[in-house]
């Protein structure tokens, strides 16, 4: 029996001892496990303490729970002041409404999210003075309900940096702009210097093509003239001295004819003055237009009477006129359109050729033509006719300047006017001009 009670003895304290070491070892996980609690637990009391930046823990009614130095320092308010305030204490007055309809909706579905994307968030010190933010929100829940954990910084510094670098890039685009003006300024004076240079040198280029053209006026008038003078004054001369002996002898028929010449001569020499001094006077811009009433038949017959004077012996100037009598227009110039055309006619027609001039007038034109049966002009020499000292190659034997029809082309286009010349050799030529009626 003795020995029944130890063995029960010793079974029991032999369980016990084992429960008893289970226990130990339970007991030292869980002090391991507390250990580890406390240090994990100091670990974020530490950085909530010593963390630079704000931060603010609020439960789902928005009210504060816990607050960090920082977040203190950073609102100007003791803990104090703070616990159990709603969070909208810290966001400028203006803003609280608003605010707290964000709340709701963010405590409708809380997650993780940063703050102040796209737009500006401010806060509000104790003082009232407000400041730029950025926030993170982080949600957590435990025993005690749903909270959120608001991590905030200031950047104030940073906004100044941005609003400088913001000033300075619109300085900068202002700069931009006043150089683009300025080298836009600078591009158009540029360019209208090199418009001027071009202008003078257009304007250097055609004065000294018209003093090379004066030039070879001048050479080709002095030639032409020691010619043109030198032939009529001879026969001048001869048949003067001829004419005297004639009259002397009584051979009035024979004395006759050399006055004749001597008229002929003259009226050659008249022609060429007549010729350089038109010249003259559209070179130098001094012929204007000078108009007045008169019966245009009237004086075409006084033309052409006095020319026929000068035809040579059977040609004969008719005249046929259709349209209007009166006209307003400048009796010189037209005269000298007549005479250079109808001189032209006579020199280049034979002896007992008629010429045919026409002539009519309408409320807004007058239109002249002269007619001959003369030596023609070939199609090659038609380009150059109105070209200044011009001479057709079946001319050069034929008195003459080369300056008639250059001078007629110049007054027609005065006139504003046209000339047109039809022509075969050996057919004769035909003149006609249009000149706009003047008013």
């Amino acid at each position: 029996m003795a020995s029944v009670l130890k063995h029960d003895k010793y079974h029991f304290f032999s369980k016990l001892n084992s429960r008893l070491l289970q226990i130990e070892a339970k007991m030292s996980k869980f002090e391991a496990y507390i250990l580890k609690e406390m240090d994990t637990l100091e670990g974020a009391r530490a950085l909530f303490y010593y963390a630079t930046e704000g931060i603010i823990v609020a439960n789902d009614k928005g009210e504060i729970s816990h607050v960090n130095p920082s977040a203190e320092k950073l609102f100007g308010y003791q803990k104090s002041e703070l616990i159990g305030k709603k969070i909208e204490i810290l966001i400028p007055h203006r803003l609280s409404k608003k605010h707290e309809n964000h709340r709701s909706k963010y405590n409708a579905s809380p997650h993780p999210r940063s703050m102040g994307a796209g737009f500006d968030l401010h806060g509000m010190k104790k003082n009232g003075i407000e400041f730029p933010v950025e926030i993170s929100l982080s949600p957590f829940s435990n025993v005690d309900g749903n909270f959120v954990i608001a991590f905030i910084i200031d950047i104030t510094i940073r906004k100044k940096a941005e609003e400088s670098l913001k000033l300075q890039k619109q300085e900068l685009e202002i700069l931009n702009k006043g150089l683009d003006k300025k080298v836009k300024e600078r591009t158009m004076i540029l360019e209208e210097a090199i418009a001027e240079l071009n202008e003078t040198k257009k304007e250097l280029d055609e004065a000294l093509q018209k003093e090379k053209e004066l030039n070879d006026l001048k050479s080709r008038f002095v030639s032409m003239a020691s010619h043109e003078f030198r032939t009529p004054l001879a026969t001048i001369l001869s048949s003067l001295s001829l004419a005297k002996q004639y009259g002397q002898l009584g051979e009035n028929e024979k004395q006759e004819k050399h006055l004749q010449r001597i008229k002929t001569s003259v009226n050659n020499l008249t022609d060429i003055i007549s010729d350089v001094l038109s010249i003259s006077k559209l070179e130098e811009g001094k012929l204007s237009v000078s108009t007045e009433q008169f019966n245009f038949v009237a004086f075409t017959n006084e033309i052409l009477n006095e020319l026929q004077s000068v035809a040579k012996e059977g040609q004969r100037i008719n005249f046929i006129h259709s349209g209007e009598s009166e006209i307003n227009f400048d009796k010189k110039i037209l005269r000298h359109l007549f005479f250079n055309l109808i001189s032209n006619a006579i020199k280049f027609s034979p002896e007992g050729k008629p010429i045919d001039v026409y002539a009519k007038i309408s409320d807004s034109e007058i239109k002249i033509s002269v007619k001959d049966s003369g030596i023609g002009i070939s199609q090659e020499d038609l380009k150059h006719l109105f070209e200044r000292f011009f001479r057709a190659h079946n001319a050069i034997n034929i008195p003459g300047t080369g300056l008639g029809l250059n001078i007629v082309a110049k007054y027609v286009e005065m006139l504003n006017g046209t000339i047109d010349c039809k022509s075969s050799l050996e057919k004769g030529t035909t003149f006609t001009i249009k000149l706009p009626v003047i008013n």
